[in-house]
């Protein structure tokens, strides 16, 4: 709204689209102070007869140009309309003391101040006052000046400091009316006597909050600086855009969760077993030199599986001991009881991420799904996006940024602009049918060649004849079968994709995601079954679950090599040959492929924690040396997308996917092996019980029996651990909270709505006053 009159766009003042960005405070300045000003003209024209001289127009010519509406306006009319508050505000330094200075005696006449009306006339502002303040003279400034000082002497501190906040000023001429106003003030609370006076405590007192306001402020930037990636991100998001920047968002977010997970993992479980080791019962193996890629060999029989840990209370003598006689008198220990301490500690951390994942999904909805309308967003990106606080060092980066921005939001509203043909809309759909039937066949063949290989495998490993090195290299066949899937299957639907020639590039992301998806989640469905189905029946008289952690690592350890190859060849390989060949055309950043490979590692490390409980250790590093060879590369190999696109959704659709498909899954996956599944009777922590979940019950019988008044723990266990009605009602809280999430991010674009239909209807208000005030000039035409 802001605008100087020399600029004037031919439309008439309040005829603008509701779906506009405008800002109700400046529309509320406006409409109130001119509607103020018109209704005290009115007042006095109708009781003092008050002659409304008019004046010659200062430039001919304009004001035929300047405003054109239902009808031609007078020249006066249009000096009034160039001079209104919405008008002059940011044309000089002079306009904007004058604004604010007349905010500032509203501030103070709402404050038990004297009303308008009945100050001298002399003192009010007056309509044909406010040509003065189009270019003030420097003594018509500085007398302006010293006004707004004496008025802001009047209000309060905090009203003072919110006002200097606000003004369109620069910092060293806000500092000046700052000073002066505290100096004035100071002289004359001097002047009315000692009552009024600062004493040396108060000077303290003021000091002191300066300097613990400084020292806070200093320790928030600090924190902002501490932030992991904040350069590169920038980087990344003015060189390629906001799309391949919700690739790398996405990981900094994984990180997060697997810090969460270590945080509780390593002081509850791997240091207290590291502190208190036990006897070792088995030979340590001989090194065949894979250890490192199969994760057995010497890794064993360590606190890195569930196999290492023990199954009785540490720190506790008589614990190991079979004949309690051995036991010594008075001894002084801290018991720690290690089953219990690895099955809470795991459900703790699982609930606790869920929370997180639940809480980071409905804050992602509200930030990408913002409400209101996007059509004004164009002029919000090229007029309010420069950071006037970023040094030459750091600018470059910044133009590039929006510069990407611009160009993302110009491809999405040129993609509105050009829909499809009814038959080009029915050809694409005949494509789509297809190209997916093709990508469902390909996915449910991946299936059956994975679920064929580990039957082979399965029967290869039980007749053992072949020498303990080969059987440890075939430890590596089924996750390299299933990481050569991963990593050609999606340049196939890469592909099919091409066939579809969908028009926006966020649809194409979304239907390879879902692809990607598909085929990764029957995979890991199947061994699932593999692992606790035949490999528990088969390994019965030895430690399963270790194996089973052993599996998961060794998936993620090719899965990490396959990555690496990948950005070898398919990016560093391919840019090689387009130099060889001098195309301009290197390869393109694959969102959808790269992010589904992220959901796929995090889902194997949740899979695998209750089998290794340092598995998100390793994912941990795997994400550290990604995000720099990913980054490394995408800024040496790869290009920005050729077809623009703004990935406002894309973070909440990847927290999403990770909550439902991956977590869910892993914790269902992980309930049944605690609920349904026998742990093995030689290794673990649960190695003489039936079911991992059966811990809990012995400490609470055994609580029971030694102290009989916490019968309520006993209760709250029997009806809120072991009822899966309570499991529930907390999942039904949680769709609640998801529920109305969203519920209210629709209640606010509705309310949003409404204060764009007002600010509509504020403008024909306007349009309604400047009619009656042309009218009033005609009137005194006529008359004259």
């Amino acid at each position: 709204m802001a605008r100087s009159p020399s600029f004037i766009l031919p439309i008439p003042e309040g005829r603008e689209s509701p779906s506009q960005d405008l800002s109700p405070y400046d529309e509320n300045v406006v409409h109130d102070s001119f509607h103020q000003l018109i209704q005290e003209q009115s007042q006095r024209v109708e009781a003092d007869s008050l002659e409304l001289q008019e004046r010659p127009p200062r430039d001919k010519g304009r004001g035929s140009q300047s405003l054109r509406g239902p009808q031609e306006y007078c020249s006066a009319t249009l000096q009034i309309l160039a001079n209104m508050p919405s008008r002059t505000i940011g044309r000089s330094r002079g306009a904007i003391i004058s604004q604010y200075y007349n905010q500032t005696v509203r501030l103070r006449r709402k404050n038990s101040r004297p009303l308008l009306r009945e100050m001298s006339r002399s003192a009010q502002p007056s309509i044909r006052q406010y040509d003065l303040e189009l270019d003030l003279t420097p003594r018509e400034e500085e007398e302006k000046r010293s006004l707004l000082v004496k008025e802001l002497q009047g209000l309060t501190i905090t009203q003072r400091n919110h006002m200097l906040r606000d003004m369109p000023l620069s910092l060293t001429e806000k500092r000046c009316l700052r000073q002066d106003s505290c100096i004035h003030r100071g002289r004359q609370r001097y002047h009315q006597g000692s009552q009024t006076q600062l004493y040396c405590c108060s000077h303290l007192k003021y000091h002191c909050i300066i300097a613990f306001r400084s020292l806070w402020y200093g320790i928030l930037s600090g924190l902002h600086a501490l932030k992991p990636w904040r350069c590169h991100l920038k980087q990344i998001s003015g060189q390629f855009g906001s799309s391949v920047l919700s690739y790398f968002l996405f990981l900094k977010t994984l990180v997060s969760f697997n810090v969460l997970l270590l945080s509780l993992l390593l002081p509850f479980i791997v240091a207290v077993q590291v502190a208190f080791p036990p006897t070792s019962e088995f030979p340590s193996p001989h090194s065949q030199g894979l250890e490192l890629f199969t994760g057995a060999g010497r890794f064993t029989h360590t606190v890195m599986y569930y196999g290492y840990y023990s199954n009785f209370t540490l720190n506790q003598p008589c614990s190991s001991h079979q004949n309690s006689d051995h036991c010594p008198p008075r001894a002084v220990h801290l018991p720690y009881n290690m089953p219990l301490a690895y099955l809470f500690t795991i459900g703790i951390s699982f609930f606790i991420t869920c929370i997180t994942l639940v809480y980071s999904m409905s804050r992602s909805f509200g930030k990408s799904y913002q409400v209101g309308s996007t059509l004004g967003v164009h002029a919000i990106t090229v007029f309010c996006s420069w950071d006037y606080r970023v040094t030459q060092r750091w600018a470059s980066l910044q133009h590039d940024n929006i510069r990407t921005q611009l160009k993302e939001l110009l491809a999405e509203w040129q993609l509105k602009q050009h829909p499809r043909s009814v038959c080009g809309r029915l050809r694409q759909m005949t494509v789509l049918l297809l190209v997916w039937l093709l990508s469902l066949g390909s996915a449910l063949g991946c299936a059956i060649a994975v679920y064929s290989f580990s039957e082979f495998m399965h029967e290869n490993r039980e007749i053992r004849t072949q020498s303990e090195k080969l059987q440890e290299a075939s430890l590596l066949a089924l996750p390299l079968i299933v990481c050569i899937i991963n990593l050609v299957v999606p340049y196939l639907y890469n592909v099919l994709a091409s066939w579809e020639q969908h028009d926006s590039p966020v649809l194409e992301v979304y239907v390879a995601i879902c692809r990607n998806l598909i085929l990764k989640m029957v995979i890991l469905g199947l061994l699932c079954y593999h692992w606790m189905g035949r490999k528990v029946r088969s390994l019965e008289d030895q430690c399963w679950e270790t194996f089973v952690g052993q599996e998961l690592y060794r998936f993620m350890v090719m899965d990490f090599i396959f990555t690496l190859v990948d950005t070898l060849f398919g990016e560093l390989v391919w840019r090689l040959i387009t130099e060889r060949l001098k195309r301009d055309r290197k390869p393109e950043f694959d969102v959808a492929r790269n992010v589904l490979e992220l959901i796929y590692g995090q889902t194997l490390t949740w899979l695998g924690v209750l089998f290794s409980p340092l598995l998100p250790a390793i994912q941990l590093l795997k994400l550290l040396f990604l995000f720099y060879i990913k980054k490394i590369s995408l800024m040496a190999n790869c290009q920005a997308p050729r077809k623009p696109w703004r990935a406002s959704h894309m973070t909440t659709i990847f927290i999403t996917l990770l909550c439902f498909p991956s977590f869910l899954g892993a914790a269902i996956f992980l309930s049944y092996a605690i609920w349904q599944v026998r742990p093995s009777r030689t290794c673990g922590p649960f190695r003489t019980l039936n079911t991992m979940y059966e811990a809990g019950k012995v400490w609470i019988r055994h609580l029971e029996e030694a102290s009989p008044s916490v019968t309520w723990f006993t209760w709250i266990h029997q009806y809120l651990v072991e009822n899966t009605f309570f499991i529930f009602l907390v999942s039904a809280v949680l769709l609640a909270v998801i529920y109305f999430n969203i519920q209210v991010v629709k209640g606010q674009r509705k309310v949003i709505c409404l204060l764009k239909e007002q600010i509509s209807n504020e403008g024909e208000d306007k349009i309604f006053l400047i009619n009656k005030l042309h009218s009033l000039y005609e009137k005194r035409a006529t008359t004259s």
